[in-house]
Formats: structure tokens, C-alpha cells, sequence
């Protein structure tokens, strides 16, 4: 274990640099790039890695950037940290003086926090570098919020090689939590994510005359309804899965019946072999329903991102490191979670473990969800942010 000292001078120093990362923090949020232009971005943080000395830095999947920093005995072991860097296609209506300068694009997500926390982590670590073995990996991702993923074009680019990281630890805002307080999962966590394009044709024509057409409009209600059987009564009990169509476009009129419907959806679940199955499920009675009925259906699924599962080992020592370091009350349990995450990648090709950082402040009037155009933090939170990063880091280095 890493001796009270340095968890003493990491606590310091995560409130000395609170003015500085929340400096950085406005700047990131109020420059937000979308997934795969973080160019800007991604010169920023490399600017910042190298005032505070972290020059071995490296450029992959484009816009990402990954560097190292090496304690005494570089070869011992290495860490990784990961942090996101891209912004949503959302337009900011918070009433701020770093509200984002450029339109129609925001922060909405918490990136500009999970990537000042994680320079936060490496200024800390860069003064500390007498004080540790082994060698922390710091990952900047583009595109968390973009199929592929990020994650899996930084993994192609070999992101988790030369050196190997013996584990990986990411963080993700959470304003359901309040600040100060972070938030773990053992196994599975996160679901895997997957989209859905259909395309359902039929004849329109003369809405008073349905029977001269094919109908697109009921063929496509039918296929709506019918699919939820996939997760009603197809899926295992003990099995979560969600099918949502979120688009839903039928471009007639009150009197016409179109040639087609468009729609687009989502399927979530937590087993990859379930998830295969499920796939040629939902296809196979798509294209039979809209057969049966005199139609066709053109049934495409996008594979997004895995399931995420933190590793069990891993998780419960970052959880008990977590709670020496903030305390036992400021450590709480999650609940499994059908959103998805693209640092799952991560988590099917090394140990990993990924938590959640309280943000919300109710007095503050903090406690907007993320993905709204009213999503902001408490910064007070980059004090946990930077300084557990950092903490977890050099306590995994030690087991």
C-alpha cells in the first residue's frame, strides 16, 4: 500500500490545483469539439501534458493522443488512465461565461471533465514521480460518443501495448451523485449498444383506397409492436434487454399512403451471445411480418459497443482504495445501467474498472442529467476527480 504521505501530498495538491484544472475544465467547455474533430482539443491537452513535464507523447486514431510518465523502475508495471474528449451536437442554454463558443455544439456529456481531471491526475503524478515504480499510461480518447467508438480505433492503433497496462481505470461523471462522492459496479455494468436502419416498403397510393395499396404505415406499426417480443418473450428473465425505435418517418399525408417508412432504433442488452441472437430474431420476423403482408423490409444493424464489464479483482481494490482515501461514506454502489460506453472495449481486452464521479449540487441548482442543453457541474467534484485518478493510480502500481 502507498504510504499516508503520499495520499497526503496527492489530497494537497488536488486542492492547490483546483483554480488551474477548473481553468482548464471552462477552456475545454467552452471550445467543445464533435467525435473525430477534437483537433483543437487534442493540441490543448498536449500542451498542457508538456508544462507539466509529460513529454512522451504519442498521437493515434487521429485525433487521440496517449503519453507516458515513468517513476523509478519504469518496467515494473504500467496503468492505464482514460479519459474522453468529444462534445454532443447540442446547443448550450446555461447562462455561463464559459457557456460553449461554438453553436450548436456542448459539452453535454461531462468529456471536459473526465479529460481536465485526468490532466488534473498527471500533474499531480508528475510531481510524485520519485515517489513511485512501475509507469502510468495516460489515454486521451476522441469519439467516445461516435460509432466505431474511439476506444476501439485507439486499441487498433495499439494504445494498449508498448508498454502492456496491467489494468485500466476510467471515470464518468454521474449528477445523480452528489460531489464528493463517487460511485462502483463489480462485473457487468454497462449494456452493449447496437442501431438500428429499417426500411419497410410497400405501394402507396389514395388513403381512401387501401386496398389498392400495400400499406407501409401498418406493415411498419405491426413490425413495431411485434419486435417486442424480442425482449418480452424471447430474452431470459434474468436477461435486461431494450428495444426502443426513436424515428419513426412516414412521409405521406392525410389522404396518402407512402411508398415506405424509415425508422430508426436502439437494442441494448448484457449477453453477447443473447445480443447475436437477438439479432437475426428481430431480422427474421421484420422481414416476415412485412413478407406476409405483401411488402418487404430492409432490416440493417449497426454492431455498436460491447458490454461492459468491470473486473471483479480489480474493481473490489479500486473500491477499497477509493474508500481509504475518501472514506467509507463517500463510496456508494451502482446499479447495472442500459446506457453504454465505449470504454467497454477496454474492458474485453485488459482488467478494467469503470466508476462515476458525483457532480451534483442542489444548492448550487446542479442537477441537470447529462445530455441536455443544461448539463453542468459542480466543480468542486475536480478536486475527487483529479486527485482519485491519481491516488488509484499509484495504489495499483503497489499491489
Amino acid at each position: 500500500m502507498s504510504s499516508p504521505s503520499v495520499k497526503e501530498k496527492i489530497q494537497k495538491a488536488a486542492k492547490e490545483f483546483l483554480p488551474e484544472i477548473t481553468s482548464i475544465r471552462r477552456h475545454i467547455h467552452a471550445h467543445p469539439e464533435l467525435s473525430f474533430e477534437e483537433h483543437k482539443t487534442v493540441e490543448y491537452v498536449s500542451g498542457q501534458l508538456t508544462s507539466f513535464e509529460i513529454t512522451n507523447q504519442k498521437r493515434a486514431a487521429g485525433t487521440g493522443l496517449v503519453a507516458l510518465l515513468e517513476g523509478k523502475n519504469p518496467g515494473k508495471k504500467t496503468i492505464a488512465l482514460r479519459a474522453d474528449m468529444d462534445a454532443l451536437p447540442i446547443q448550450e442554454t446555461n447562462n455561463v461565461e464559459y457557456r460553449s463558443q461554438n453553436n450548436g455544439v456542448m459539452h453535454a456529456c461531462g468529456h471536459d471533465v473526465h479529460t481536465s481531471s485526468l490532466l488534473g491526475a498527471a500533474k499531480i503524478l508528475s510531481g510524485l514521480k520519485n515517489d513511485f515504480e512501475g509507469t502510468i499510461k495516460f489515454i486521451f480518447q476522441p469519439a467516445e460518443e461516435k460509432l466505431p467508438g474511439g476506444a476501439s480505433l485507439m486499441i487498433k492503433d495499439g494504445v494498449l501495448k508498448n508498454p502492456v497496462p496491467q489494468s485500466i481505470i476510467g471515470q464518468h461523471v454521474m449528477p445523480q451523485i452528489v460531489t464528493g462522492k463517487v460511485g462502483f459496479r463489480s462485473g457487468l455494468y454497462m449494456a452493449s449498444t447496437d442501431e438500428l436502419y429499417v426500411t419497410v416498403k410497400g405501394r402507396g397510393g389514395h388513403g381512401a383506397m387501401p386496398h389498392l395499396n400495400i400499406d407501409p404505415v401498418l406493415m411498419a406499426s405491426q413490425i413495431i409492436v411485434a419486435l417486442q417480443q424480442v425482449v418480452s418473450r424471447m430474452a431470459q428473465p434474468i436477461m435486461p434487454s431494450v428495444l426502443s425505435f426513436g424515428k419513426v418517418i412516414a412521409n405521406g399525408a392525410t389522404n396518402v399512403i407512402p411508398d415506405e417508412v424509415y425508422m430508426e432504433g436502439t437494442f441494448r442488452t448484457f449477453d453477447e451471445t443473447w445480443r447475436a441472437t437477438a439479432h437475426k430474431k428481430m431480422k427474421t420476423l421484420a422481414e416476415k411480418i412485412a413478407e406476409g403482408m405483401g411488402g418487404s423490409c430492409d432490416f440493417k444493424i449497426v454492431r455498436g459497443y460491447p458490454v461492459l464489464k468491470n473486473d471483479a479483482p480489480l474493481t473490489a481494490r479500486i473500491r477499497n482504495s477509493a474508500e481509504n482515501y475518501m472514506g467509507k461514506e463517500n463510496v456508494t454502489d451502482l446499479d447495472m445501467w442500459m446506457a453504454a460506453e465505449d470504454f467497454a472495449y477496454y474492458s474485453h481486452e485488459a482488467p478494467a474498472c469503470f466508476y462515476r464521479l458525483g457532480v451534483r449540487n442542489e444548492k448550487k441548482g446542479i442537477i441537470s442529467p447529462v445530455h441536455t442543453s443544461t448539463f453542468n457541474i459542480d466543480e468542486d467534484a475536480l478536486v475527487t476527480g483529479m486527485g482519485l485518478m491519481a491516488w488509484l493510480a499509484l495504489e495499483e502500481l503497489n499491489v
